[in-house]
């Protein structure tokens, strides 16, 4: 099926590793031209630059970036802007994943879990709607959220459980405010999934969160940016503010 994605522009958070890296390939693969951020050179941002050189004829440009502060979210929208001239897609993936159960969580831990998780996700939709409603052009905003929104966490990450459900109520708002302007926005609630932000729990008792599957397996990066970039396209332009259960059955609602 032709996603008529190709001269297409997207923004991608968190895009040299992972799922982000992943989203990028896979909107490059579609002809989509993509700026992302990255944390620290040790995320090596040359290596998805240069993937998306080998295998499609767009451009990817790494941007380095710290999204749990105001300007610097701020300042990658408007580097991005400056690279793409037009953006057409926002994808808010990058996400932390700090441990401590409700008793030992500091107020600092909680304020950057959601600094970097739900406040990001806002600055850069806020950019976005208000750089696309005055260039008068509709776009797409996904957002990856979590089965945590849901059951929340019995392993020491209630704030990252809140960080995720408050994107979910963020999103349906926005996407209530920008529909007439034809600006999509959807979330795609992704459950347990093969990162480097979970490999070592998954390493350590793989059984507790696999038996947790109904599909009986953990997804791969590379299925969910699959996925995902079903819905960057005008082919779901009927839908908007849905949150997507991505999460081989665990919530089913």
């Amino acid at each position: 099926m032709e996603l008529g994605l190709k001269g297409k522009n997207a923004i991608v958070t968190g895009g040299a590793t992972g799922l982000g890296q992943q989203f990028v390939i896979a909107l490059a693969n579609e002809g989509v031209n993509v700026a992302f951020t990255y944390y620290s050179e040790s995320e090596h941002p040359e290596k998805t630059e240069k993937l998306v050189a080998e295998q499609t004829d767009v451009k990817a440009y790494g941007i380095k970036a710290d999204l749990s502060q105001e300007m610097g979210c701020r300042e990658f929208f408007k580097q991005a802007k400056e690279k793409l001239s037009k953006i057409d897609i926002l994808v808010n993936n990058a996400g932390i994943w700090l441990t401590g159960h409700v008793d030992e969580i500091s107020v600092k831990d909680w304020d950057r879990q959601l600094e970097t998780n739900l406040r990001a996700p806002f600055i850069l939709s806020q950019e976005f709607i208000r750089d696309a409603n005055s260039m008068n052009h509709g776009g797409h905003i996904i957002n990856i959220t979590s089965q945590a929104a849901y059951y929340g966490s019995t392993t020491g990450h209630s704030h990252y459980a809140a960080s995720k459900a408050g994107l979910i109520a963020f999103a349906a708002s926005l996407a209530r405010e920008q529909a007439k302007n034809g600006i999509n926005v959807i979330n795609l609630c992704i459950g347990i999934m093969h990162t480097r932000m979970i490999q070592a729990n998954l390493d350590k008792d793989p059984n507790y969160y696999v038996n947790r599957i109904p599909m009986g397996r953990v997804v791969e990066p590379e299925e969910v940016a699959k996925m995902g970039t079903l819905f960057a396209s005008d082919i779901y332009s009927y839908m908007t503010g849905a949150t997507v259960d991505l999460t081989g059955g665990m919530l089913m609602h």
